[in-house]
């Protein structure tokens, strides 16, 4: 099966879990099709809406894992990359920025944050982007 995406309804795709973050690995989740597909798809793993990054959600270990159950496609780094700008959803870095793109105030560690599994990738996806954005 070759990368692309011609004939086929849009795929979820999901990189190793290889970043650091606070004692955790992280792998980035995107649609090659549209945002809207996307944040279905990270409802369906319990991910909020605040969580998302702007084109991607950050996913702990344990949650991509889930996301492969799920029908994500396993991709390496590069080829998800790749695959988000080819389908002209790759936000440039100023534009990833808290709450850039979805319906939420961008304040990820929003009360409650913690009381669930959602809750802790929601927390932790918040202190990573903001590591992202002190880059």
């Amino acid at each position: 099966p070759g990368s692309g995406t011609r004939g086929r309804a849009g795929v979820i795709l999901v990189d190793p879990a290889v970043w650091p973050f606070r004692g955790r690995r992280w792998a980035h989740l995107v649609s090659d099709t549209s945002y809207a597909e996307l944040h279905d798809f990270a409802d369906r793993l319990g991910i909020p809406r605040r969580a998302f990054q702007g084109d991607h959600y950050d996913l702990p270990a344990d949650y991509r894992d889930r996301a492969v159950v799920l029908g994500a496609q396993e991709v390496s780094s590069r080829e998800l990359l790749t695959r988000l700008r080819a389908a002209g959803l790759r936000q440039p870095r100023s534009g990833r920025s808290a709450g850039a793109g979805g319906d939420g105030d961008g304040d990820v560690a929003a009360a409650g944050a913690g009381a669930s599994a959602a809750g802790a990738v929601e927390s932790l996806a918040g202190e990573h982007r903001a590591r992202h954005s002190a880059r």
